[in-house]
């Protein structure tokens, strides 16, 4: 099979070790098994690192992957994806970004990058269409992301080149670091900046000049406009989210009582609205940002007030301090804030910025900091653990923390492990909220019980992206789901998580499915790669892919006893308001969702499905 578009059929392969820089063919018969991005990726994962590595050892691979569809002109074509085994979770990591860097690598003539073993002194990778190099980066090191950009930009000479870097929380090896392109988008979760810190990896560069290839541009051309047309008339996609973005949530989420509050102590917060879209809309939002080829624009450019930067201008982290940001998402927004009980949104806002900036996951820290806060409060840590005070509600604690973190410094060093390590350190491992080590996002699932089994059962730990629940459970689309019952959410559980993979694979943004459906992600895909897709083909390698990481995971050592909840979640009742008196329903759950995948009572996939999906 000769590749027709979508793909410039060649990867690079990048040993630290060796300091070499290899251009090869990609697995053509592997591209149209799994699609490419995540899918793909996945399986060169699967063929050559073994699932018991150090996650932190020179052993370990890291993959960065786009997609058929990434740099062309699909809607929100900009999607990348990096792999490799989690330091956060011990599981397969699959961790997306948006920005340019993807299309750029595609213009530059390559699907992908995997980066082996581990250099002796600090590098990073110069791509310059068939130039590719490693360059020296001791200099770089130790510097943030913003810096580290602005750097490789001034020196290369080229300002145009889009960066991906890691900050002092990769450098530091910080469990849930992230990656950072164009200096606000983030390959955020399970630690992949972290594994780029351990290969003394400090960022890539890249500048191309090519085109993605089509296999037919009439089609490609109709497909394209045919998607963009429904987009413009889905609520979420032509309003909500260009409105709002995606903190549009906060309070939609808190009035259906599925809010998490003070490390999930409650589930509503009584200073949503003080943190929310609607209040980002009115007092602090500058502009809104687009991705690549997006015709969403659900980026938020975003200024601190005028008090906030009277209280926060000099206090922490000042050599770096800027007042107008990107962000928050409703995700961080909520770790940072209602989850941590701060309602002060210039804290919340510049605490966002950091992670940025330092190169962590907002989520895992926010949620990290919240447990312990909660220690804190009851007494098991005080000053002379923590340094400062640390309650529920305080800005300065929140800030304070996001900085010693990605320094390891004093207490920060128990924070930057994650909650799950630092509970057990410390001797509350109930303190953790989360699964297979990585921290929940932000909707209690006990309120959304979809929601629950998502979380459970997701291959990289908790997500709420693998099996977003929350369109049936909430808004209601395609259809609606009573959120409280536990009947059908393993078919539909199981139906978004192959969905949301399927789109991974192809470098479309997941947004996408809040104004449309894999069916019209279909056409285009044909029409780009020339790949005779029968009507039920992606869905399928969704599925594929899914499975495969199962597989690798339990390689790894994971077993069904993973696939669970905290006791939190599973005994103690909400307390109040909409959802009160609700558990997670987890165990009734688990067993239809195991039925629907074809899997047995201990969660692994039968030999039928496997020889159904071509993986037996």
């Amino acid at each position: 099979m000769t590749l027709q578009g979508g793909f410039t059929g060649t990867i690079l392969r990048v040993d630290l070790t060796r300091g070499s820089v290899e251009k090869e063919a990609i697995r053509e018969d592997w591209a149209r098994e799994f699609v490419g991005g995540r899918g793909i990726a996945v399986r060169y994962l699967h063929e050559e690192v073994d699932p018991q590595v150090d996650p932190l050892s020179p052993d370990n691979k890291l993959i960065f992957a786009t997609g058929p569809l990434t740099g062309t002109n699909a809607s929100c074509g900009a999607r990348y994806m990096v792999i490799t085994k989690g330091p956060l979770t011990g599981a397969v990591t699959t961790s997306n970004s948006g920005g340019r860097f993807a299309p750029e690598l595609k213009f530059a003539g390559y699907d992908m990058i995997l980066f082996e073993g581990r250099s002796e002194r600090p590098v990073y990778l110069w791509i310059q269409d068939e130039i590719a190099e490693l360059r020296d980066a001791s200099h770089l090191w130790g510097k943030g992301v913003f810096e580290t950009e602005d750097t490789i930009r001034r020196e290369s000479g080229l300002p145009d080149c889009a960066v991906s870097a890691i900050g002092p929380a990769g450098e530091n090896l910080v469990r849930y670091a992230a990656i950072v392109n164009e200096k606000y988008r983030a390959a955020g979760r399970s630690g992949v900046g972290a594994v780029m810190g351990s290969k003394n990896l400090k960022a890539i560069a890249v500048r191309g000049t090519g085109a993605v290839r089509v296999a037919d541009p009439v089609a490609t051309m109709r497909s394209q406009w045919a998607m963009k047309h429904e987009l413009t008339q889905a609520p979420l996609t032509a309003e909500g989210l260009p409105a709002y973005g995606t903190l549009a949530l906060m309070n939609v989420i808190n009035e259906h009582g599925a809010l998490p509050t003070r490390n999930y102590r409650d589930s509503q917060f009584e200073n949503a609205e003080d943190i929310s879209g609607e209040e980002l809309a009115e007092t602090r939002l500058a502009a809104n940002k687009a991705c690549f080829a997006c015709t969403i624009a659900c980026g938020r450019v975003s200024r601190i007030s005028e008090e906030g930067v009277g209280r926060y201008g000099v206090s922490c982290s000042p050599r770096n301090w800027r007042h107008a940001t990107e962000g928050p998402e409703y995700e961080n927004a909520w770790s940072l804030g209602a989850d941590c009980g701060i309602s002060d949104f210039d804290a919340i806002l510049k605490s966002n910025w950091m992670c940025n900036d330092l190169g962590m996951d907002p989520i895992s820290l926010g949620a990290t900091i919240a447990a312990a806060m909660e220690l804190y409060e009851a007494g098991v840590i005080d000053e002379s653990v923590t340094g400062i005070p640390m309650p529920f509600g305080s800005g300065e604690a929140l800030l304070t923390m996001t900085e010693k973190a990605a320094y390891r410094d004093g207490f920060g060093d128990q924070i930057a492990e994650g909650s799950k390590i630092m509970g057990e350190r410390l001797g509350h491992p109930e303190v953790f909220m989360g699964v297979k080590g990585q921290e929940f996002p932000a909707y209690d699932p006990r309120a959304l019980q979809g929601m629950g089994l998502g979380y459970a059962t997701s291959n990289r730990g908790a997500c709420h992206l693998r099996a977003y629940t929350v369109a049936v459970e909430v808004v209601g689309e395609p259809e609606p789901m009573d959120p409280r019952a536990a009947e059908g959410k393993g078919a539909v559980t199981k139906a978004f998580q192959d969905t949301s993979t399927a789109v991974d694979a192809t470098g479309l943004c997941l947004f996408l499915t809040f104004g449309t459906t894999l069916e019209s992600i279909h056409p285009i895909l044909k029409a780009v790669t020339g790949f005779d897709l029968a009507d039920n083909e992606l869905l399928q390698a969704g599925e594929r892919i899914w499975n495969l990481e199962r597989l690798w995971n339990l390689r790894a050592g994971l077993t069904a006893a993973d696939d669970t909840l905290p006791k939190r979640m599973l005994k103690d009742a909400i307390r109040g308001g909409p959802a009160q008196g609700e558990v997670s329903r987890l165990p009734e759950m688990l067993p239809d969702y195991y039925r629907e995948r074809g899997w047995t009572e201990e969660g692994h996939p039968t030999a039928e499905k496997l020889a159904e999906l071509g993986l037996g």
